[in-house]
């Protein structure tokens, strides 16, 4: 996850660190940073738990690590489509694509607690895309590394937004597919 996620973090480090007072020696951009990556440890380590308990109870391929059947595969796609079509999920999107408005409106926190609550923002606009994750196959590298893709694109293009948009739409559709498809066999 911290390989997935980091790169498109950069911009909003590195601002912080060129904005970090010089009295600090990097600790605070450091602090910064860990704030960062602790809430996306406590993410992974939820994922990691739903992993555990989807395959303790059958519901994912022992060998694709990826959700079996039709209805849950379906239900997951569902529900980062929509995601990904909310207010919230903009709003998340919206304090990532903009670093130095972040920084500007909660610069009074700690250099930990501003990088955690930036983490904060950044699951809120990333988790159902992580989410993909389970219905193409959890340890699927391919998958992986495109995810980092798409988020560094809504993230960092100027058609980011829209991307997302786009995603949503694409996530209800194949699942309407997909769910027609099942049915139809």
């Amino acid at each position: 996850m911290i390989a997935m996620m980091t790169p498109s973090a950069a911009p909003m480090i590195l601002l912080f660190a060129q904005a970090a007072p010089k009295r600090s020696d990097g600790l605070a951009i450091l602090a910064f940073t860990a704030g960062y990556l602790a809430v996306w440890g406590l993410f992974s380590a939820a994922a990691a738990g739903l992993q555990l308990w989807l395959q303790s109870a059958s519901f994912m391929a022992p060998t694709t690590m990826s959700l079996r059947g039709v209805l849950l595969p379906v239900l997951v796609l569902l529900a980062i489509g929509l995601y990904q079509l909310t207010p919230f999920k903009s709003a998340c999107l919206s304090h990532c694509r903009h670093p130095a408005a972040f920084l500007a409106r909660y610069c009074r926190s700690g250099a930990f607690a501003l990088g955690a609550r930036h983490g904060m923002f950044c699951v809120g606009c990333c988790w159902a895309l992580m989410a993909l994750l389970f219905v193409a196959g959890v340890m699927s590298a391919l998958w992986i590394v495109g995810l980092a893709l798409l988020v560094a694109a809504e993230r960092l293009l100027p058609s980011g937004p829209r991307i997302a948009r786009l995603v949503g739409l694409g996530c209800c559709g194949y699942a309407a597919w997909h769910f027609a498809t099942a049915m139809g066999r």
